[in-house]
């Protein structure tokens, strides 16, 4: 069983930054992918940033490319998800996800067995 806790969550200006972490309960070498979900009101959740552990391959949604950065931290058990140029449109319920699992990795919820409880972004125009 994996266990995820998002932190870094917050309120922002447009324009602005957050750091959202992502730590895991188990040993980083046994998960296979890792990524960053987002779901706003009334909206279904969706994909913004996935990261294929071993290969440190990323992907991200076109709605926040160029802007999000997803990364491993030092200690492995922790990945981050780096947002700059914040959007209104970026306000929602950020979930962190894991893969113990061969999968694609991709910005599909179906690639993903584990799930944080979520950390709320608010951006402000």
């Amino acid at each position: 069983q994996v266990q995820l806790v998002e932190s870094g969550g917050g309120s922002v200006q447009a324009g602005g930054s957050l750091r959202l972490s992502c730590a895991a309960s188990v040993d980083p070498s046994t998960m296979y992918c890792m990524g960053w979900f987002r779901q706003a009101p009334g909206k279904e959740r969706e994909g913004v940033a996935s990261l294929y552990i071993l290969g440190g391959h990323t992907e991200y949604s076109d709605s926040v490319k160029g802007r999000f950065t997803i990364s491993q931290g030092n200690s492995k058990n922790t990945v981050y998800l780096q947002m700059n140029n914040l959007e209104p449109e970026d306000t929602a319920m950020y979930y962190c996800a894991a893969s113990i699992q061969r999968t694609l990795c991709r910005l599909y919820s179906t690639d993903y067995s584990f799930w944080g409880q979520g950390t709320r972004v608010t951006v402000s125009s």
